[in-house]
Order: structure tokens, then C-alpha cells, then sequence
């Protein structure tokens, strides 16, 4: 992992804490097995929401293009993992992004790094769903877009119900995607379709 992502201060305070956590549920963190265990938790968990530091909106508008193509662009399957807020287990599934431009096209890997940005925070599924959605939304101002997430969370998987095979499906949409039941059923039938 790059070190960017880093800060020894932080990395220092979580190790400590990640070593009387150890302490508390019962094992020793001066084994062989768990000496560095405090400080590889505390980097992964600097990673894992490193989503704070990034500025979505400033994603999209690196990359944005005028341009009068003004069918649906979707960009669908981007891998997305992040971590429950409530019991800071991880969740993971994909994400399906569509929008229809009104003169500005990005550049199509703009659209995974804002699902990235916004899925490395403590997050739950729904408010996800709608931030990505907001964030196209508010910086492309296109017709419309539309976000459906697909996810298993580990709250419910390891713990708690432990249903194993159950799967979350969250949606967001706006302008055209809300006015036009056309609009919606092509965006889920290409979402359904395997093109590739």
C-alpha cells in the first residue's frame, strides 16, 4: 500500500489502541503472531478510509468535456468496499452509474474514482447510493443519472441474522431516470444485459 496514506501520528495512536483491544478480548499482543498486528489494523484502517481525504467533486471536474452526445452513458460493475458505520464490518458488491449528458461528458474513470471516494468512509449503503448520485448530479448537471448499488454486508453475514446469501439492493435517481419509465426500464435492462 503507498504511503500516502499514512500518517505516523495516527498510525501510532491506533496501534496503541488496536494493542489494548487485543488485550480486552482476551489474547496477548506481545505473541509471535500478533506482535505487529496493532500497527498493520491501524494502517488498514487508514486506507480502508482514505475516502475523507478526496474531494469527489474535484474528481469529475479534472475530466470534464463539452460535448453534444446526449444518450445514456453507463458505466456499471465497479467493485465497490467499504465499511459499515455501525459495526465498522465491510460491505462490498458493485455499483452501476448512468447518466445522460445535457452538453458535458467526463472521463469514463472518473465515474469508479467517485465511487471510491465516497465507499472508503464509515458509510451505510443507502446514503452511498445517494451521494454518488448527488455528487454527477451537482457537478456534471446532466438530464439525469441514475445509481443502483448491489451489496453484502458483513453485519448481517458474520454476525447477527448470519444470512449468508442475502444481498442489498439500494437506487437513486434524478431528472430523466425519475420522469421517464422508458428512461429507467432501458437503464436496468442494460444494468441486467451481459454485453461483454
Amino acid at each position: 500500500m503507498n504511503d500516502q496514506f499514512y500518517d505516523d501520528e495516527i498510525t501510532r495512536r491506533l496501534s496503541d489502541v488496536y494493542g489494548n483491544v487485543l488485550k480486552d478480548i482476551g489474547e496477548d499482543p506481545h505473541r509471535e503472531g500478533l506482535v505487529k498486528t496493532p500497527e498493520r489494523v491501524a494502517k488498514a484502517l487508514q486506507y480502508l478510509t482514505h475516502g475523507y481525504g478526496i474531494d469527489p467533486k474535484a474528481i469529475l471536474e479534472s475530466a470534464m468535456f463539452q460535448e453534444e452526445y446526449s444518450e445514456m452513458v453507463i458505466v456499471k460493475d465497479i467493485e465497490v468496499y467499504s465499511m459499515c458505520e455501525h459495526h465498522m464490518l465491510p460491505f462490498f458488491g458493485k455499483a452501476h452509474v448512468a447518466y445522460i449528458p445535457d452538453g458535458t461528458i467526463v472521463g469514463l474513470s472518473k465515474i469508479p474514482r467517485v465511487v471510491d471516494a465516497f465507499a472508503r468512509r464509515l458509510q451505510v449503503q443507502e446514503r452511498l447510493t445517494i451521494e454518488i448520485r448527488d455528487c454527477i448530479q451537482e457537478t456534471l448537471k446532466p438530464k439525469g443519472v441514475a445509481v443502483v448499488l448491489e451489496c453484502a454486508h458483513m453485519c448481517m453475514q458474520m454476525r447477527g441474522v448470519q444470512k449468508q446469501n442475502s444481498v442489498t439492493t439500494s437506487s437513486a435517481f434524478t431528472g430523466l431516470f425519475l420522469s421517464n419509465d422508458s428512461t429507467r426500464k432501458e437503464f436496468i435492462n442494460l444494468v441486467q444485459a451481459k454485453l461483454h
